[in-house]
């Protein structure tokens, strides 16, 4: 934990490299005094379907999910870097968003091999 997950309207990938994406997000992210980068997990996946209120039709929104306990500063700020790097590599994106999703540590589940 975390993951940060990045829906995209298709099409974007012709245009951006989204796993040089990923790899700034995952750099930047890392050296944030709140993770472990070794736990740190991004991924990408374009959507094919979608419509959106705003022009020019194009949209990156990352999900950011993080354990509970954080507090609110921090979760902004985290949510501020992911837009930063995200509005840097891709200006000419119409709308860019970036939810928090706090995870109940109780319940959360997962399994390493290795």
């Amino acid at each position: 934990m975390p993951h940060v997950t990045l829906e995209f309207s298709q099409g974007l990938d012709q245009a951006h490299d989204f796993q040089a994406i990923c790899e700034q997000l995952f750099s930047v992210l890392a050296k944030h005094e709140e993770f472990d980068a070794s736990a740190l997990k991004i991924r990408a996946t374009p959507v094919q379907y979608y419509r959106i209120g705003t022009d020019p039709q194009t949209f990156v929104h990352a999900t950011l999910l993080l354990m509970q306990g954080r507090d609110e500063v921090t979760r902004t700020q985290l949510n501020t870097i992911i837009l930063d790097v995200l509005s840097a590599a891709m200006p000419e994106v119409g709308s860019i968003t970036v939810q928090e999703v706090e995870m109940n540590r109780a319940s959360y589940a997962k399994r390493l091999s290795g």
